[in-house]
């Protein structure tokens, strides 16, 4: 399996979009709103394979404290190939040693996340989004 990562490019929406439905992740699926999730991240790793979009990870960071992946998606049938590990790992070596990197987990992903760095944590808060 050959995989390629690229940093910062911005793919068309409809690849996010069939993306996210082949991942399981329910997320928008109106292009301008993928689009601008996608032109407002300040981290964007993209997995592909040839020239199929397989993984995303888009992150939003200050830069000096604290990040948050708020995307993190790979093809059902390349789960636990590493694609998502080598793409947690990029993000973390562009945002450097000082920021925490902190996400929200779909309940189906509790268990990967330990399993790649990650520690659960029970002091997060949340207000839904209304759309």
């Amino acid at each position: 399996m050959n995989i390629t990562y690229k940093l910062d490019i911005i793919p068309q929406a409809e690849e996010v979009i069939t993306l996210f439905s082949k991942a399981g992740l329910k997320r928008p699926t109106e292009p301008e709103r993928i689009t601008l999730m996608l032109k407002n991240a300040d981290v964007l790793v993209t997995a592909w394979q040839e020239e199929k979009l397989v993984g995303i990870c888009r992150t939003i960071t200050d830069w000096a404290w604290c990040a948050y992946l708020s995307d993190l998606a790979v093809f059902t049938d390349l789960k636990n190939s590493g694609i998502g590990k080598e793409m947690i790992s990029i993000t973390r070596e562009k945002i450097g040693p000082q920021c925490m990197l902190i996400l929200l987990s779909v309940p189906t992903a509790f268990d990967y996340y330990p399993k790649v760095g990650f520690n659960k944590e029970d002091r997060a808060f949340s207000i839904e989004r209304k759309q």
